[in-house]
């Protein structure tokens, strides 16, 4: 089984997916020197897509080779603050675009069972959420999942998470007490453990990671459904 990630980051999704049994070619515009997937591929993601549809190879592999594509196109157009910032100073230039739609017209055009990953408020359809509680971790960080086969999730469970902890953000830990808002930012070692992450410890890759148990997760299902299409 060889799944297509793209948008690979370090590899969040693609640790996961190789856990369920997946080799994985990671696909990202920028250089990954921590990258832990089987290949990688430095290349836009929607070039990589139009590329496979041509009948040209990816990574050493055509689109046939593919028996899933996974894809976390970047969020930051759908996050709050983002949202907050546009209404606040419209600008002709938009310097986040909607990649996540052109992504999913692509996908669908491959026929691939596919996953499309990325933060609340996203237009997914009829996604589900995942959520560090699920997986014994110590981040929330939810995320949408939407596919075009039937996932199967659990439920948050919060209560069980006796310290949360925030990993995002590009500078050092802290911890506020209340009042004015309680909570603890934690980074390196101590970030990647919290995220199930054994292979970086670096910050700003961390501050962007899917979880793998996700990916493990969705994985270990897909790896069902493959089985029962064949």
């Amino acid at each position: 089984m060889i799944a297509l990630d793209l948008y690979c980051g370090v590899g969040g999704i693609t640790r996961g997916l190789q856990r369920a049994g997946f080799t994985v070619v990671g696909v990202d515009v920028n250089h990954q020197p921590r990258y832990c997937g089987d290949v990688f591929v430095r290349m836009d993601a929607l070039v990589a897509l139009d590329e496979l549809l041509s009948g040209a190879e990816v990574g050493g592999y055509r689109l046939a080779d593919f028996t899933s594509a996974h894809a976390s196109a970047p969020c930051k157009r759908f996050t709050v603050a983002n949202a907050v910032h546009t209404n606040l100073r419209p600008t002709l230039f938009d310097p986040h675009p909607d990649l996540l739609s052109p992504t999913r017209e692509l996908l669908k055009a491959t026929g691939l069972p596919y996953v499309i990953e990325n933060v609340p408020g996203a237009p997914l359809v009829d996604p589900v959420t995942l959520c560090g509680s699920m997986f014994g971790l110590r981040v929330r960080r939810h995320r949408l999942f939407e596919t075009n086969w039937k996932l199967q999730v659990p439920d948050c469970r919060h209560d069980l998470q006796e310290e949360v902890v925030g990993v995002y953000g590009n500078g050092g830990a802290w911890t506020r007490t209340q009042p004015g808002g309680g909570g603890r930012k934690v980074v390196g070692a101590e970030a990647a453990a919290a995220l199930g992450i054994d292979w970086t410890d670096h910050q700003p890759e961390l501050a962007q990671a899917i979880p793998p148990a996700y990916a493990e997760y969705i994985g270990k299902q897909l790896v069902d459904h493959l089985a029962a299409a064949a």
